[in-house]
């Protein structure tokens, strides 16, 4: 039987979400987790791996198991076998041509800036300090030139092993509430550290230091150099992805909850 997780985890601790030998990642940690309550090897496939220091609040994941167990153990029992600032939040039978990855439609990242002279130090880690003040609404104008299929070389880490750069934006919003500037993206699929040299270009804008019209530059540049210094990974979040109607997953607010 195939089943899909809904996960949340802080980040913080984890060095991203991949399985690496040696070190502590939220990969390793779910499929500990899983393995107790299946009582056999569990291995899982998630919808995008995130790097170190960034979170998720609907993060998801497959995984196949013949152990007879119930939803509610495969949500409590896991989280009983899970560290503190990973949970998961949903569980669900799945029909076996579900794919966390593959059959995703879009996902969905939100970047958190905490704008104020001050560091903060309640939300250390969950969200980026920027103390430099920021104007939101040229940001945001700024971003409407991403909207749409085209080549994100200039936003892509040069490391970035993705055969093309070729990603479709279908929604991009910079808002504000009190202190906070959220960057809201959703996209087919995103390049490694895409959003953050995203939100750092944006941040030359509010900033401004760069116009308007110098986001539409970088993109036609077609060259990493030409954009802005990649943003902290702090702030980020996965916040949805979306799937086919067909496959009925648990729909969950998008968070953080801090919000």
């Amino acid at each position: 039987m195939r089943f899909a997780l809904g996960i949340e985890y802080d980040g913080g601790r984890f060095h991203g979400w991949q399985k690496q030998p040696r070190l502590l990642t939220v990969q390793s940690a779910v499929e500990e987790a899983l393995t107790a309550v299946a009582n056999h090897d569990v291995q899982v496939c998630c919808a995008g791996r995130t790097d170190t220091a960034v979170h998720a609040t609907n993060q998801v994941v497959h995984f196949d198991s013949d152990a007879e167990r119930s939803i509610r153990a495969w949500t409590y029992g896991t989280n009983s076998n899970l560290p503190k600032d990973v949970t998961v939040r949903w569980a669900k039978q799945v029909d076996d041509d579900f794919h966390a990855r593959f059959s995703a439609t879009a996902r969905r990242y939100r970047y958190v800036i905490y704008n104020h002279p001050v560091r903060p130090a309640i939300f250390t880690g969950a969200v980026t300090w920027q103390y430099r003040t920021l104007n939101h609404e040229p940001m945001h104008e700024a971003a409407q030139l991403l909207l749409g299929e085209r080549d994100f070389t200039s936003f892509r880490a040069i490391g970035c092993q993705s055969k093309t750069a070729m990603r479709n934006i279908m929604r991009i919003d910079v808002s504000r509430k009190n202190d906070l500037v959220i960057l809201d993206v959703t996209a087919n699929a995103f390049l490694h550290h895409m959003i953050r040299n995203i939100a750092g270009v944006l941040i030359a804008v509010g900033m401004g230091k760069k116009p308007i019209g110098w986001v539409k530059d970088v993109l036609e540049a077609k060259d990493r150099r030409k954009g802005a210094e990649t943003a902290p990974p702090y702030g980020l979040y996965l916040v949805h992805v979306a799937y086919p109607e067909q496959y009925q997953l648990p729909k969950a607010s998008l968070g953080p909850m801090f919000f």
